[in-house]
């Protein structure tokens, strides 16, 4: 929603629910599914066609004014090149929402932004490839901004637009009471479909919360240090030394290895969809089929394990203290390199989720009128000494003990760090705002020291497509369907 702005007091929220469609009503949503990723690969092969025509015309001379036109890459240039060629196109259009098609151009008109923004330094991160053809494969979504978008009365049905009235699995009770209060209002709808075959549906909301915290929840401690690791997903320590709460790592994955294992090897030997012998794709078996939907459950069965301890521990950390210190991770830099010699730390480092905490802690420590401080990137938080300040060149990850040659402290390395951290955010006043927005920065730099203990023991763009034509998407228009 470009231009939106949350008014004061209220946050944007999502509700998720999972549906309990009739045979009717997924064959629908099916279409939308495909609809949508129909229109993004019809108009990127018609982008790519266009690009690939004037690369060839430029080769041949031609001068730049007479050019074949260059085709907009913004959502309102595509969406309206879209409704001009769907007659012939696509001629099934009118049996799905207009918002199928626009999710798929909505979705190519942010990839050819990203890309073009890659390409002239625009986008923070790594490289943006160019955009990509999408297959049935690919998990299927579709999102909904108008129309009839409501939680139905019963508190057990939502209705949508052109899919009619669908039951969920679940009471979607703490959505219908604050909408019917005045304290929630519906923006829009996304429907997608997880790995386990079920489909749900999740209202972006704008909700009108108090940002208090809990009149039952009293505060533990003041200043925390949250030391995020594989082993333990959470070691909490106060600035004085004491630890506050050690979270295990629930290693949903891990768990799930020998059952995955198991089903791959049966796939294996079942009738997939490549055939090695014409090196092409063919239709697969039923059995195989079956034997991925097992696959596909066992997965989400750890997403769901995993995802479950990590709300849980979060929402403790920001309704039990007042000012909580997280490290800057980059979860991503760390499982870059290493190749098979680290495959086990980073399926480990995956399995963990540690990129999810600083998230979650991000909006939790809002709604509970917490503050979130991020210690800088390079921050030594596990090297420095929490006894006497001094820091080691190099601790290498197997070393899981911390042993100090200046003061002969020996501390567990995570609760070092973690009291590092804590004492970062006690006596270091907040920096700069994150790039992320979702807390101050404390601590940048790698020179930091913190202060001895106390009383404490160790215990993309074409070149010649104009810049006006790749501006910022926007949302979907409210006109009809034959718009």
């Amino acid at each position: 929603m470009a231009g939106f702005e949350v008014p004061g007091g209220w946050v944007v929220q999502a509700y998720r629910f999972a549906l309990d469609p009739s045979p009717a009503q997924e064959r629908a949503l099916w279409s939308h599914a495909g609809g949508a990723r129909f229109a993004r690969n019809y108009m990127l092969a018609l982008v790519r066609a266009v690009m690939g025509q004037r690369a060839a015309e430029r080769s041949y001379g031609i001068a730049e004014e007479d050019l074949t036109p260059g085709l907009g890459w913004s959502l309102p240039a595509l969406r309206r090149e879209w409704n001009r060629r769907k007659p012939a196109a696509a001629p099934w259009w009118a049996e799905n929402s207009k918002e199928a098609y626009n999710t798929g151009l909505e979705s190519l008109a942010r990839s050819l932004q990203a890309w073009s923004r890659s390409r002239t330094g625009g986008r923070a991160g790594p490289a943006a490839g160019f955009p990509r053809f999408h297959t049935r494969r690919r998990r299927a979504s579709v999102r909904f901004t108008t129309g009839t978008i409501r939680v139905a009365a019963g508190r057990h049905h939502v209705t949508l637009p052109r899919l009619g009235t669908i039951r969920t699995h679940e009471s979607t009770r703490k959505l219908a009471r604050r909408m019917e209060a005045g304290t929630a209002r519906v923006l829009s709808a996304a429907v997608t479909r997880d790995r386990a075959g079920r489909w749900h549906v999740s209202f972006q909301t704008l909700v009108r919360r108090s940002m208090a915290r809990p009149a039952h929840v009293r505060v533990r401690h003041r200043t925390v240090g949250v030391d995020a690791g594989v082993r333990d997903l959470l070691v909490v320590a106060t600035p004085a030394g004491a630890e506050v709460a050690r979270v295990p790592a629930p290693r949903s994955l891990a768990a799930a290895q020998s059952h995955l294992r198991e089903l791959q090897r049966k796939a294996a030997r079942q009738h997939g969809p490549w055939d090695p012998a014409a090196r092409r794709n063919r239709q697969p078996s039923r059995r195989w089929r079956r034997t991925q939907a097992r696959v596909g459950r066992a997965h989400h069965r750890a997403a769901r394990v995993r995802r479950d301890v990590l709300h849980k521990a979060t929402t403790a950390l920001a309704q039990q203290h007042e000012v909580i210190v997280v490290e800057t991770l980059s979860v991503a830099a760390m499982r870059r390199a290493g190749g098979a010699r680290k495959r086990g730390l980073n399926r480990a480092l995956a399995d963990a989720a540690l990129a999810e905490i600083r998230r979650m802690l991000a909006y939790k420590t809002a709604w509970y009128a917490s503050t979130l401080v991020q210690a800088g990137r390079r921050f030594p938080s596990s090297k420095t000494c929490s006894g006497c300040g001094s820091r080691k060149p190099t601790l290498p990850l197997s070393e899981r003990t911390y042993r100090c040659e200046h003061c002969g402290l020996v501390l567990d390395r995570d609760r070092n760090a973690a009291i590092n951290l804590a004492r970062l955010g006690e006596t270091q006043p907040p920096g700069e705002t994150s790039p992320a927005g979702s807390g101050p920065v404390a601590g940048r730099g790698a020179t930091r020291k913190t202060r001895p203990a106390q009383a404490a023991k160790a215990g993309g763009c074409e070149t010649s497509t104009p810049h006006h034509q790749m501006g910022q998407t926007g949302t979907a228009s409210p006109q009809g369907e034959a718009a």
